[in-house]
């Protein structure tokens, strides 16, 4: 899914806001940095991509590979505390991996990326309605099929903090299949707060899944961007999940049985798929589905 139009103020604001968290010298230079980057830029490619490189600016600004290194920290540490009282919901309510994959996707709203800054109120009070909350597209039990049938699922993770409802998410899923080869992706340099090796690590994802990095540091999974290591694992895996915005954009139009598991947070992406901004969604790949159905 390429940049979209709509995109670029998002783009400027993130190079802005992210310089004022950091506390970049010389904020002008940069910015003029940014500017020329941007004029030169290929409007083909996503936006996960030019939001990495964008980034790589500034941590070379500020001399500071991992300018989010606290806020993970912080976050993963915060949801972590919570997972008991979450697990406990989860394993008395009637459709036990229905709602884990609930708890997955409100994860995708524990956001603090300086664009969508998520509050804490507004992630707190989504827990609090968890069971009354409808998934605008639910191909949940396609997906629990697929896991049941599964050989090799690659899980590609997102955000700080949400990567804690992934874990729950997780095991769910090797109880429904013990069998099941699980990997965990996540991003191969800090970029904003998406969560790499370390903070998988942190809150033991590795109880469950295999960790694997993918070389780069853009948002998202650019596919051609990553490790060859990466690539063979993506290529290899029957089922994939995606979370979050970024995936969403760089791996739409993948000929791959994918699960998108997203909140929708704005309205380019929103359109793209369909949806009001502000739902929860659990999709399989639409040209997948389409590709099957014309025998591609």
């Amino acid at each position: 899914m390429k940049i979209h139009d709509k995109c670029l103020p998002c783009v400027v604001n993130q190079a802005i806001k992210v310089a004022n968290i950091t506390g970049v010298d010389e904020k002008e230079r940069l910015f003029r940095e940014v500017f020329t980057y941007l004029s030169k830029m290929d409007f083909e490619i996503t936006t996960p991509e030019i939001i990495g490189e964008v980034f790589s600016m500034i941590k070379e600004h500020t001399n500071n590979p991992d300018p989010y290194k606290e806020t993970r920290q912080y976050y993963n540490t915060l949801f972590l505390d919570l997972l008991p009282q979450f697990e406990k919901k989860i394993e008395q309510a009637a459709d036990s991996f229905h709602l884990a994959v609930k708890y997955g996707i409100v994860g995708n709203i524990i956001d603090f990326n300086p664009i969508h800054n998520t509050l804490l109120d507004d992630i707190f009070d989504y827990f609090e309605k968890m069971e009354h909350i409808e998934l605008a597209i639910d191909d949940s039990e396609i997906l629990k099929k697929d896991i049941l049938n599964g050989r090799t699922l690659l899980y590609l993770g997102d955000n700080c903090g949400e990567i804690c409802l992934d874990k729950i998410l997780l095991k769910k899923i090797k109880e429904l299949n013990p069998n099941l080869k699980i990997l965990f992706g996540v991003r191969g340099k800090p970029v904003v707060n998406d969560s790499i090796a370390e903070d998988a690590y942190a809150v033991g994802i590795n109880e469950y899944a295999e960790i694997i990095d993918n070389g780069d540091g853009s948002l998202g999974t650019v596919l051609n961007r990553t490790s060859q290591e990466f690539k063979e694992v993506y290529k290899k895996a029957d089922i994939v999940i995606a979370k979050g915005q970024a995936n969403y954009e760089c791996l739409s139009e993948e000929n791959k049985n994918i699960y998108f598991l997203l909140m929708s947070k704005c309205d380019v992406i929103a359109n793209n798929i369909g949806v009001e901004e502000k739902k929860m969604i659990c999709m399989k790949n639409k040209l997948y589905i389409d590709n099957l159905v014309k025998g591609k």
